[in-house]
């Protein structure tokens, strides 16, 4: 660390006497005393203004650049010696600098049905995509900030930061149509996304953004989605619920899901048929469950009194007074 200072230190830890030992008048033959002398100044006042050290401390060089910027003066935090010696170093400092830049990524809603994330399904998808194509001239490209150190005096140095850019070849964007293969992966979740790396928008001066499929599952008029678990109801008619009986299911793959009652079925009953869920994304052999709701249909209107002496011959025990409970809760 030059100097020895911290960004946690005081001011007072770095004094006058500092900048004069580093005066280019004392150091003759190093070249670049005169920029260190200069960017130790700079660095100097920073840490004698209350405001200006606060404001380093709380977001570092970043929190300093508008306001060296803004007063007409250069930027010093793009010497490697004056980021060594605040303690971020130069490379560090410089690397956001290095970054390619990259267009916008798009994110699109994806309408699936139960079926896909069942048994799987791949997608065509047609996309207009913008390409860039060689044009007539050239174009400022790569354009960055530098410092300009100007000598405006005896012992006088300004440094004031300029825009630099390349001449690149022109280009113009033009729309091409691509087809896109996507694969609908069993077992997918709501929200999921699927990404295509680098068919987002463009940027002539850098990488396209990505283009990500956000998974949209459609509600499904028999099933519904917990997990990996599967849920569906099944009315079945007062004969049937007393009497038992036997039917199937059509499931997501056509498949049939046998269901046989022998003993009486009761309104809200359930039934779980293991392993007749959907297919986990991660390991297609594990598999949630199905669970099925029996719902029964009681006859409507009235019993003739022969029906009526039926149905107290088959129901010989006697009548209870009506249970009033808070069914919400689950008393």
């Amino acid at each position: 660390m030059y100097l020895g200072v911290l960004p946690q230190n005081k001011s007072n830890q770095l004094t006058e006497r500092w900048r004069k030992k580093m005066h280019p008048d004392k150091n003759p033959n190093d070249e670049s005393a005169t920029e260190k002398f200069q960017e130790l100044t700079l660095a100097y006042e920073v840490l004698n203004d209350k405001n200006k050290r606060s404001k380093y401390d709380q977001f570092g060089e970043e929190g300093l650049k508008d306001e060296m910027q803004g007063g007409g003066g250069g930027d010093p935090f793009s010497s490697s010696f004056f980021g060594d010696f605040f303690g971020f170093g130069g490379a560090q400092g410089q690397q956001g600098h290095e970054e390619t830049v990259k267009g916008d990524s798009i994110t699109i809603p994806l309408e699936v049905t139960l079926e896909d994330i069942y048994g799987g399904n791949f997608i065509e998808i047609v996309r207009h995509k913008p390409v860039a194509k060689t044009a007539s001239g050239t174009r400022e490209c790569n354009c960055r900030n530098e410092m300009k150190t100007t000598q405006i005096g005896p012992g006088r140095i300004q440094m004031t930061q300029q825009r630099v850019c390349d001449q690149c070849p022109n280009v113009k964007f033009v729309n091409e149509e691509k087809t896109l293969e996507m694969e609908i992966e069993p077992g997918m979740e709501d929200g999921q996304i699927y990404p295509f790396i680098g068919e987002g928008e463009p940027n002539v001066d850098g990488d396209p953004g990505d283009l990500n499929f956000q998974i949209k599952v459609l509600k499904h008029p028999i099933f519904e989605r917990k997990v990996l678990d599967l849920y569906t109801n099944v009315t079945i008619s007062l004969h049937d619920a007393l009497l038992g009986f036997t039917t199937h299911i059509d499931h997501l793959d056509n498949h049939k899901v046998k269901i046989e009652r022998k003993q009486v079925t009761w309104p809200g009953a359930v039934v779980k048929k293991k392993g007749e869920g959907l297919p986990s994304n991660e390991n297609y052999n594990i598999r949630g469950d199905l669970f099925i709701t029996f719902d029964v249909a009681f006859p409507r209107g009235t019993l003739t009194a022969e029906q009526q002496e039926g149905v107290k011959k088959m129901f010989t025990s006697q009548t209870k007074d009506p249970k009033i409970y808070n069914g919400l809760q689950g008393y």
